[in-house]
């Protein structure tokens, strides 16, 4: 037997593993290398949150049955279900290029900077902080290159576009709740219609908040950031993945919205029997 023989499988091995270490990274992989992942964390928090804010602008309830129903929104949101979803999408609709360019992106030390920003400013708990500098920031910023760079970061995130949708979704629910406590029939198809109708209006308002919140998130990364930024946005690889993580994420939001209704008026029939 030759040398050259003995060699070839080795050859060969080595060839295997080489190729197998630059495998495209699975969509897992690249969702665990992505903001995404620590936000969608917190979407119960978030969610419930603002199911609260919303009935304390828009309904007399007692505080009780306010906390009471955002209770049951918090608790209706899976996290982890909801990050199976987005990963599932991800190998379904990314190749295996554009999973790894993204998934180069999050590695980058900027990229990174970025994430950990976004992370932070997506807490319920920093939204008052977020809407109290608000008129500091946009004065700040004006005729700058941040407020330039704006549509096109709003374009390329989808931002507005996936902050109306959850809007819309969180109004379902906000409806389906107060159907729930008052004992009345609750038409989601109906309310969605209705909702839908509203969308440019909302637009013109959850922009607003969107640029609010841009500015606060982004405050401390520098221009050049930010192209950088950008041009991952706007790329093919970009877009692909923002697109498919807004769209899981607004199909595993709306999905335990629908059910809220019938979650509380279960809890309000619970009730009835108990006190007779």
């Amino acid at each position: 037997m030759t040398l050259n023989t003995l060699m070839k499988p080795l050859l060969i091995a080595g060839l295997l593993v080489g190729s197998l270490a630059h495998a495209a990274p699975s969509a897992q992989q690249v969702l665990e290398a992505s903001p995404v992942d620590d936000i969608v964390v917190q979407y119960p928090a978030m969610m419930g949150q603002g199911i609260r804010d919303g009935l304390k602008q828009q309904a007399q309830l007692p505080p009780m049955v306010a906390d009471t129903i955002a209770y049951v929104v918090q608790n209706s949101f899976r996290p982890e279900e909801i990050k199976r979803k987005i990963a599932s999408n991800l190998e379904a609709s990314l190749s295996d290029d554009q999973l790894t360019k993204v998934h180069d992106w999050y590695q980058k030390p900027v990229a990174k900077k970025i994430a950990r920003a976004e992370v932070a400013a997506s807490a319920p708990a920093i939204w008052p902080q977020i809407r109290k500098k608000a008129p500091e920031l946009n004065k700040l910023n004006e005729g700058t290159d941040r407020e330039a760079r704006f549509n096109r970061f709003d374009r390329a995130a989808r931002a507005t576009e996936s902050a109306v949708d959850t809007a819309i979704a969180l109004q379902l629910g906000l409806s389906s709740a107060m159907a729930a406590v008052r004992g009345e029939p609750a038409n989601p198809e109906e309310t969605r219609q209705q909702l839908e109708a509203q969308r440019p209006a909302l637009q013109g308002v959850v922009g607003k908040q969107v640029y609010d919140s841009y500015l606060y998130t982004y405050q401390k990364i520098t221009p050049k950031e930010m192209e950088m930024y950008l041009e991952f946005l706007e790329s093919d690889a970009g877009q692909q993945f923002t697109k498919v993580v807004a769209e899981s994420v607004q199909q595993a939001v709306t999905e335990p919205i629908e059910n809220i209704g019938n979650q509380l008026a279960r809890f309000r029939n619970l009730g009835k029997e108990n006190a007779q």
